[in-house]
């Protein structure tokens, strides 16, 4: 039943603004929609206390400013340039045009993994970023565009979790992240070939900083196409 005594304003005051995907919704805009309908599903964010939930934002402008999923419409409210540690980037990464979530190319720890899981495009895996590459702690979900039977690599786009939970999946296990690909939406640096620099992917659960080197470098369409290898977090 609809709750009418609480607005949607109220309910993202309430949410984190991570946009992780976790309770099964894109983002915490969306989640709050539901929210509305079935206040109950508040239990399905990770990211709040079962006892006690406390606004981590002050308005719903805040809310959809923290994880950066609206900054064309909220234009008018400037970037802090922080992760959720307090840590300074340079540019936002966010996913290509078309693409379910952000393209990340990969290599199974075991390559082989590529050919023995028969991995083809539209094949749903999920796999945890392992080592040097990255050492992120949350498992990757995500939906195949390219595969490389030859080397074993992977290009997938990253999603929420919701795709496996219904749909089934492939376990990649451990693999190395070894670029990602997507269109710079904000940047407060002169973006350079050869040049390493602290990003923020756009739909990070955790809103933490990574770094890379920048290898390629395409304008389009009024926007800017990067590829960044060379991948480390904070």
């Amino acid at each position: 039943m609809n709750d009418p005594s609480r607005s949607k304003e109220e309910i993202l005051r309430q949410l984190p603004g991570l946009d992780c995907g976790l309770c099964g919704s894109r983002t915490c805009v969306q989640f709050a929609d539901i929210l509305q309908e079935k206040p109950n599903e508040l239990e399905k964010c990770i990211h709040l206390g079962k006892e006690t939930v406390k606004p981590v934002v002050q308005s719903a402008a805040e809310a959809d400013f923290s994880c950066q999923s609206c900054k064309e419409r909220m234009a008018d409210i400037p970037l802090t340039w922080k992760d959720s540690l307090g840590r300074a980037y340079d540019f936002i990464l966010d996913s290509l045009p078309g693409d379910p979530g952000p393209r990340e190319i990969i290599l199974p720890h075991n390559p082989s993994r590529t050919r023995d899981l028969n991995i083809q495009k539209g094949d749903i895996l999920i796999g945890r970023p392992l080592g040097m590459s990255c050492g992120c702690p949350i498992t990757h979900c995500g939906i195949v565009r390219e595969v490389d039977p030859v080397n074993g690599v992977i290009t997938w786009c990253v999603t929420g979790p919701l795709n496996p939970r219904t749909k089934g999946f492939k376990d990649l296990g451990y693999y190395s992240a070894e670029a990602y690909e997507g269109v710079v939406t904000a940047t407060q640096s002169e973006l350079k070939i050869g040049m390493r620099y602290f990003f923020l992917p756009h739909r990070c659960m955790l809103q933490w900083r990574h770094s890379g080197l920048v290898n390629f470098i395409n304008r389009f369409d009024n926007r800017l196409f990067i590829r960044v290898e060379g991948l480390f977090i904070g």
